[in-house]
């Protein structure tokens, strides 16, 4: 009895050694997880099963804890207690505890479960920080805890919203916390800074390993700073609270960086993860997102593109009805939406053949009125489109000046008409720039409905902003990675090779073909008057029909029957 004593006290001492490694992996089946400051632990939680974390040898300069837990997309609870309490838990996907420490206190212990069926992955770590540091959520007014770590997180198809409670100045064990709302001077919480941070999941990749990875480089101050991308700071004064265009099947991770500027003292709230799509639905998850609908109507738009980014001027007419097709079928989209409740299919139906009227309808005033300043507005307007959507997706887009609804159309919409106005000298070279540019870009956007890339939120992010009365207020942030890096070298070596393909073809040749209508009375008239000419003696269209239809019915009509036929004798 006494050698197995001894042993199981020998497994229980090399199971804390291990503890205190950089990655630990733990099972739920041991009933008690021990963890060390500063080190990640995996561990797989199941229902019915709830564990325990405990932290053992708390120094006495650690003024408070933080224990955060990430799952992908499970939700997982964190307590204080193992009786659940809406003031002392957690339940989500990120979740964390603040626990502030009592004088002498070298141990703290937390609760963690789950009621998801299956069993879930999660990456553990307790932080600790001193009396210094300011403390995240500890001026929470807004959501159950009493201090609260979390960043909570909305989103819909335009934006991401991040959540989070104000901090409050650190102070040290056994005393009381600063009163948040008692002033405003520099002894008060507002002197505290928010610096709100962005990091990119690797694109196409939606593994549970691959996020429970990258979010171990979001979780302490020095790595969030090195790996992430500060967006927007924010003070005292500030609502806390930040939008983001959605980015579906996109994996992003977010953390608030508070800092007390006075002391130089920092510290990171429970880090937040979104894909903007959901795991679970039966439909359009994650990992399904692109629509038939979609795949088709831009497979479609690409194969023309394609064709006109090589021959659209050659073939005037095939040019006209792709840049009407764009004109009236994104008004027709934006109006379509913003007006009736009807369904995603249902609109793009509708903008195909919306879309295909205005295409017909530009070939139309063409072959009638031979306006040729008319198509070359719409031309030019479509390019410098595109060029405009191009400008604000740069860092431009994202200056504060332009979060002013009015002030971004102005400048937008001064954009699209000064490409036009700049080449009103050289036309020709206005319509082949515009195959060329536009035309390769509709392969881009193909490729977005089966591939996730951020060029195709070059336009989209300016659909959203014409649809969402709110997305002003969005910073548009995309990643730039290695197949966005690959399809922005395709899209342009279409466009170079389009277009000068189309400059040395079109070279000696006239600018732009003669007016459709005159050609054709032109071409009557000389059939009426020049008797010679075989065409004369072609009947009349209505004849020429009439003629077709009796072959027809000759079609249908029985064969007499075959007998003795006498010959008329003379």
């Amino acid at each position: 009895m006494e050698l197995l004593r001894l042993l199981v006290l020998a497994v229980l001492a090399s199971e804390r050694r291990v503890a205190g490694g950089a990655e630990v992996f733990g099972n739920s089946s041991e009933g008690l997880l021990e963890f060390s400051l500063g080190k990640f632990r995996y561990l797989e939680l199941i229902k019915s099963f709830p564990e325990e974390a405990i932290l053992h040898h708390i120094s006495s300069n650690v003024t408070f804890l933080i224990f955060q837990i990430h799952s992908q997309y499970q939700n997982t609870t964190i307590s204080f207690y193992k009786t659940l309490l809406p003031n002392a838990s957690e339940t989500g996907t990120n979740r964390g505890l603040v626990s502030i420490l009592r004088p002498e206190q070298s141990m703290c212990t937390w609760y963690l479960e789950t009621l998801d069926a299956e069993p879930v992955q999660n990456v553990a770590i307790p932080l600790s920080y001193s009396e210094r540091d300011p403390i995240p959520g500890g001026c929470n007014l807004e959501f159950d805890l009493d201090i609260d770590p979390n960043i909570y997180l909305e989103y819909n198809f335009f934006e991401t919203t991040i959540k989070f409670a104000p901090a409050n100045l650190g102070y040290a064990r056994g005393t009381d916390p600063p009163l948040c709302d008692v002033g405003t001077g520099r002894d008060s919480r507002w002197r505290l800074q928010y610096d709100v941070y962005q990091y990119f999941l690797p694109e196409n990749d939606l593994t549970e390993k691959m996020l429970l990875k990258h979010l171990q480089r979001m979780v302490q101050v020095s790595q969030v700073k090195a790996n992430a991308v500060k967006v927007v700071t924010l003070t005292g004064d500030d609502k806390t609270s930040v939008s983001f265009s959605s980015l579906p099947g996109q994996g992003v991770i977010y953390n608030v960086i508070v800092s007390d500027p006075f002391l130089n003292t920092s510290a990171a709230y429970v880090p937040a993860h979104t894909y903007a799509c959901s795991f679970e639905a039966v439909e359009g998850n994650c990992a399904s997102l692109g629509r038939v609908s979609t795949k088709v109507f831009f497979t479609l738009f690409a194969l023309l593109g394609f064709f006109i980014c090589f021959f659209g001027h050659r073939f005037w007419k095939t040019e006209l009805f792709f840049i009407g097709f764009i004109f009236l079928g994104f008004f027709f989209y934006i109006l379509i939406t913003r007006l009736t409740p009807i369904k995603y299919d249902v609109r793009l139906i509708l903008t195909a053949i919306t879309g295909s009227i205005g295409g017909i309808f530009l070939v139309a005033v063409w072959w009638r009125f031979g306006i040729l300043t008319l198509c070359m507005l719409c031309i030019g307007l479509v390019l410098g489109f595109l060029i405009s959507s191009v400008t604000f997706f740069t860092p431009l887009g994202n200056l504060k000046v332009f979060r002013d609804d009015g002030v971004f159309w102005v400048a937008f919409s001064g954009i699209v008409i000064l490409i036009p106005v700049v080449f009103v000298g050289c036309l020709r070279i206005l319509s082949i720039l515009t195959c060329g540019v536009v035309g390769s870009y509709s392969v881009v956007l193909a490729v977005d409905s089966y591939l996730y890339t951020s060029l195709s939120h070059i336009t989209l992010n300016v659909l959203r902003r014409a649809l969402n009365e709110d997305f002003h207020s969005t910073f548009t942030n995309v990643p730039f990675q290695t197949n966005d890096f690959i399809i922005l070298a395709v899209w342009g070596m279409l466009a170079v090779s389009g277009i000068t393909l189309q400059i040395r073809r079109e070279r000696g040749r006239p600018f732009f073909p003669p007016h459709p209508y005159k050609l054709w009375k032109q071409e009557r008239e000389r059939r009426v008057t020049n008797i010679l000419d075989p065409s004369y003696h072609i009947p009349p269209l209505r004849e020429r029909l009439y003629g077709r239809l009796a072959q027809i019915k000759e079609l249908f009509q029985k064969e007499q029957p075959a007998g003795e036929r006498t010959p008329l004798l003379m």
